[in-house]
């Protein structure tokens, strides 16, 4: 019997230190070979570890929330003989880890028993988030997935077989007494956003432009190219007519597409327009970023954006794709409201955020007249972007948006 230390590898992107998202094991649990062991939250994704050897767990790290420096422990383990391998990553694909270690075939016969008992649910953080709020044990889940992964749809099944069978119950909880309270540690994600946000908040001196768009012409062609359209294509929606229209006006306003180097002091402006799309997830904001936009005509733009929206909100982006957006697109679609004030997404300079579209009277040759108007509520890093500029774009992208036959057919 030897003693594996497991410490904290580099997970890419110049990362330093990660958070501890969620334990999968706990001190004394037999674990074999590749069982999922930790996730780690970095400043883009949530990572998966695996575990390098079959063993039992001496100690781990800390708690949940608790972070880790690159390089330093993260777990212990008892093992048959040699120490040695390396974890293996789970970001979006497993990666292969050399098979150093002992395999599960040294350990005593009566560990097996233990262990065979002791699996550990394969799943994506987000569904044990879930889980755990709704009381939920998740070797009770059937999962799909290889190797019986629990995928979000298996969950959700599962969840709503079990609420319409429970339809019926009542349950009291503390919560429920007048005078309770419940206290969430902010851990994982939504410190992370959290501290973001503040971040933006605290060093960017935000300048707030609000402007209406007359969609009318615009919904019309939307509604035109829906008819028809195959079911598994998803309908257009005006996110990638917004985003087409937006790569096209930051010709001439390259200065609201770039990045600022605090660091360094130093302006970076992008030719290429990486999107951000702001997309709310089961954890909390995500930013995944359609690449090269400029380049995307609309079919493509809409499809992309689907992808990487969905990869998110299932945790199965990989960091490459929530990292590197140089302008960000927001909206909250039917929820949009009338006005919002959107926070700047660090380090970039600009976001355009989307409000609601609703049919208002408008006055036009002196005549009232009922169109589809929506608003668009964006902020802009006035260190960098001038208010007039501010303006002068959005202005061009409201045109852009009330002529949208110009925006379909021009490159």
């Amino acid at each position: 019997m030897s003693e594996y230390i497991f410490k904290l590898p580099d997970l890419g992107e110049g990362t330093v230190e990660a958070e501890i998202a969620e334990w999968m094991v706990q001190v004394g649990d037999l674990v074999r070979e590749e069982d999922t062991i930790c996730s780690m939250l970095t400043d883009k994704a949530a990572v998966e570890l695996s575990s390098p050897v079959s063993g039992r767990v001496v100690s781990i790290a800390g708690e949940v929330g608790d972070s880790v420096a690159v390089g330093s422990p993260l777990i212990t383990f008892n093992v048959e003989g040699p120490a040695g391998g390396q974890a293996v990553i789970h970001d979006r694909k497993p990666v292969d880890a050399p098979p150093q270690a002992a395999p599960a075939s040294v350990l005593p016969a009566q560990d097996q028993a233990a262990l065979s008992t002791n699996e550990k649910a394969r799943t994506s953080p987000s569904i044990r988030q879930r889980a755990r709020e709704a009381g939920i044990r998740l070797s009770d889940v059937p999962g799909t997935g290889p190797g019986g992964r629990i995928l979000k749809q298996d969950f959700e099944a599962f969840l709503a077989r079990r609420t319409n069978s429970s339809a019926t119950l009542t349950t009291h909880t503390a919560s429920d007494t007048p005078g309770s309270t419940t206290e969430i540690k902010v851990v994982g994600l939504r410190r992370k956003i959290a501290q973001r946000m503040e971040q933006a908040n605290t060093e960017v001196p935000h300048f707030a432009y609000v402007e209406e768009v007359d969609i009318t012409a615009l919904e019309s062609l939307r509604q035109l190219l829906n008819q028809g359209r195959a079911a598994d294509r998803g309908n257009l929606t005006l996110l990638p007519f917004i985003g087409m229209a937006l790569t096209r006006v930051l010709r001439d306003f390259p200065q609201c597409n770039s990045h600022y180097d605090r660091g360094r002091n130093v302006l970076i402006r992008h030719d290429a327009v990486h999107l951000g799309i702001a997309t709310q997830t089961p954890d909390g904001l995500k930013v995944p970023v359609v690449r090269q936009a400029q380049a995307r005509q609309l079919e493509d733009m809409a499809a992309e954006i689907r992808r990487v929206s969905e990869a998110a909100r299932d945790n199965s982006a990989s960091r490459e794709e929530l990292s590197g957006s140089t302008i960000t697109l927001t909206s909250l679609g039917k929820l949009g409201g009338v006005v919002s004030t959107p926070i700047i997404n660090l380090p970039e300079v600009a976001i355009i955020g989307v409000n609601k579209a609703v049919l208002r009277p408008v006055v036009i040759s002196g005549q009232i007249v009922v169109r589809m108007m929506m608003n668009l509520s964006s902020s802009f890093d006035h260190r960098f972007v001038d208010g007039f500029d501010a303006a002068a774009m959005i202005q061009a992208l409201k045109q852009m948006l009330e002529e949208p036959a110009n925006l379909v057919l021009q490159r």
